[in-house]
């Protein structure tokens, strides 16, 4: 505990670990009461008996480290989960990218996944939650200050300079001192900030007398020379329509096409 390189990453890590662990005992209590099966490791197990991190590949065989999975009894994955805990903005981007590459590339492999969920804890910027719902992502958010307020509560200071090294070794220090239990109180007190709202998504994804219909028709057009247009449709009739009478000789005219003037989509950055 006193070698420590890094306090404050190291509480951050401490936190975000908590959450986790509290967040996996309640979707487990929730799901595997109704048939499910919630998963942070591999149901396939080693010689020994141990069991290794959650591995799923895409159609390409690349393999993706997801944090856990609810399965149905066959063990085919239903819903995708991660829990991010990040404390600066700057980390944004890296985080929600990853995101929003694996948990598409997956459901594109597994047709049973009907939906993905990211429990996000700490500093998150607007323009990123916007990134990943526009990939279907279903964001359940533990804004920064909550944790702030939450931590005071046992005596820990945890909004603090980048650069104040002092406090960050206090507030571990504090930490430290913990018992295992109050260290689980902390996540699950996190976790209860969402929880109600993640109980009904969750319970939402997993009812299986929803009919089915086709919510939208995504139409990908690939040129020989790689240009690629994307068009979107509310219903069948449409799609058919549109491939019966589009002119494909006309489809790749850039005209309409961004250029590198064109300034980026605004968003408005709440957590600011």
């Amino acid at each position: 505990m006193n070698n420590i390189q890094n306090p404050g990453s190291a509480l951050g890590e401490a936190i975000g670990a908590a959450m986790e662990n509290a967040l996996n005992v309640f979707l487990t209590s929730l799901v595997e009461k109704r048939g499910y099966h919630f998963l942070s490791k591999t149901p396939i197990k080693n010689k020994d008996g141990s069991q290794k991190k959650l591995l799923m590949y895409d159609n390409f065989g690349t393999a993706y480290n997801i944090d856990a999975v609810i399965a149905n009894e066959s063990m085919q994955p239903i819903i995708l989960v991660e829990s991010k805990y990040i404390r600066y903005k700057k980390h944004n981007r890296d985080k929600g990218s990853w995101v929003c590459t694996a948990h598409p590339a997956i459901r594109r492999r597994y047709a049973s996944i009907r939906s993905s969920i990211a429990v996000l804890a700490g500093n998150w910027s607007s323009s990123s939650l916007a990134m990943m719902r526009s990939y279907d992502i279903n964001i359940f958010l533990i804004p920064f200050q909550m944790i702030c307020e939450l931590l005071e509560d046992h005596g820990i200071e945890f909004d603090w300079d980048e650069k104040d090294r002092n406090t960050a070794t206090q507030s571990w220090d504090s930490y430290a001192k913990l018992t295992n239990a109050q260290k689980t109180k902390i996540g699950s007190e996190m976790v209860n900030i969402i929880k109600n709202d993640l109980e009904k998504v969750v319970l939402s994804i997993l009812d299986d007398t929803t009919a089915r219909v086709i919510k939208k028709i995504l139409i990908e057009l690939h040129s020989n020379l790689g240009e690629i247009k994307l068009y979107e449709f509310a219903n069948v009739n449409d799609a058919v329509d549109f491939l019966n009478t589009v002119e494909f000789k006309h489809t790749f005219i850039i005209s309409d096409s961004l250029t590198l003037f064109d300034p980026p989509p605004v968003f408005n950055d709440e957590t600011e």
